[in-house]
């Protein structure tokens, strides 16, 4: 493993010193880290199950002295409006409450939980900006979208919702997914800011991965087209070297 690290650390420090120029005059070759937020407006068969989410994630990218821009992301998706149809609906008494073991009306958190991965490609074009590393990012990719439905019950014991017999009722869903970015990249001439701001999409070809649900009393096996677009926003983290100077990181 250790011979591995060093391996990479050594193919990553090659392609950093091929940034030996100016932000300010040259297209760089340059690597950089991006930690991002996103706020998502759901469609399709994902609209009619939950609402408005978060997304946190952390993305690598190369981009090239063609400002061609090469890598992959990740994503936590994160919610808290959940309309699934009959959710729990067989544990639930005449007056709409559920009662844990010990007789007393139980407290329940139902939030949306969720992932993706994608690696993907894209291109920068510098029509506007404080250089030529700068200008109008345009990005697409193929990953895997995973979303779920979180019931939280901390405060009550309730051994129906315990262990695996979670899974009857939290519709765990996932699939292939496309993904596209439209937005502004930012390298700072000086370093202080460097960001990227944009518009994403995301359209997850899904399908229900429970063999049944137990309180509909239904297999829920059918393809689902599930969609994500929102504003998304990140603060970026280069990695390249100046002229007559060590690395660095900004």
């Amino acid at each position: 493993m250790k011979q591995i690290l060093l391996l990479v650390f050594g193919l990553f420090l090659s392609l950093c010193a091929f940034t030996q120029r100016s932000v300010k005059d040259s297209i760089l070759t340059a690597p950089h880290l991006t930690i991002h937020y996103a706020y998502h407006l759901p469609s399709g068969d994902m609209g009619d199950r939950f609402g408005n989410s978060s997304a946190l994630g952390v993305d690598f990218y190369v981009k090239t002295k063609k400002n061609l821009f090469l890598g992959g992301e990740g994503n936590f998706i994160f919610g808290d409006n959940v309309f699934e149809p009959g959710l729990l609906s067989n544990l639930v008494t005449e007056n709409g409450e559920i009662i844990d073991q010990d007789g007393k009306i139980s407290e329940l958190k139902i939030q949306q939980r969720g992932w993706t991965v994608s690696l993907n490609a894209g291109k920068l074009f510098p029509i506007f900006g404080p250089n030529p590393n700068s200008g109008l990012l345009l990005r697409g990719g193929l990953g895997f979208m995973q979303h779920k439905i979180r019931i939280e019950h901390q405060v009550n014991t309730l051994p129906q919702l315990d262990g695996d017999y979670e899974k009857g009722y939290d519709r765990l869903t996932n699939g292939l997914m496309l993904t596209q970015f439209v937005g502004y990249y930012h390298m700072s001439n000086n370093r202080l800011a460097n960001f990227v701001i944009g518009v994403e999409s995301m359209q997850g070809f899904t399908q229900g991965r429970r063999d049944f649900n137990f309180d509909t009393q239904t297999v829920d096996d059918q393809p689902r087209f599930d969609m994500l677009a929102g504003i998304k926003i990140g603060w970026i983290i280069h990695f390249y070297a100046r002229t007559g100077e060590e690395y660095y990181y900004d």
